[in-house]
């Protein structure tokens, strides 16, 4: 296999190990909640919560209009809370409610659990050895959007 081909080739399995997940996320999340709405969440864990809209909607790859909906179903379920930035009253900001963590929390154990058949097919090891390489595709290809003048 030639450089371009793996490449593609990695990229593919990527691709469609993304859509099958997010596929199974949304069999185990609540009617009316998607694969968006928990990765919203999740970003609001992982990076810090207090940001905007906008900012949450660059990160997610998506339009400030479909990240509007988004966190408004979320506000509606009051898994966020959005304020009104102090330091400039046009923007807001977007933070996890106690019960937006809860959420999370139970959605990933709840997605665990269901993953228990696959995870048993994987040695431990193999699954930690595996981490590095995908976290380092993660920050690359982050790196490369942040560099793009739209940040898409």
């Amino acid at each position: 296999m030639d450089d371009d081909t793996l490449i593609f080739a990695f990229f593919n399995e990527i691709g469609i190990v993304s859509q099958l997940s997010q596929a199974f996320l949304n069999r185990h999340l609540p009617d009316g909640l998607h694969s968006s709405h928990f990765a919203t969440l999740n970003h609001l864990y992982r990076v810090g919560e207090g940001t905007t809209p906008l900012a949450i909607a660059n990160a997610m790859q998506v339009t400030k209009a479909t990240m509007t909906h988004t966190l408004s179903v979320l506000e509606k379920r009051a898994l966020v809370e959005i304020r009104a930035n102090p330091r400039d009253g046009r923007s807001k900001r977007v933070f996890l409610t106690p019960a937006g963590r809860a959420f999370r929390l139970a959605a990933i154990g709840d997605v665990t659990r269901a993953l228990a058949t696959v995870s048993s097919l994987f040695d431990r090891a193999e699954l930690e050895a595996s981490l590095p390489a995908l976290q380092r595709v993660r920050k690359i290809l982050d790196a490369e959007r942040a560099n793009r003048p739209d940040g898409r």
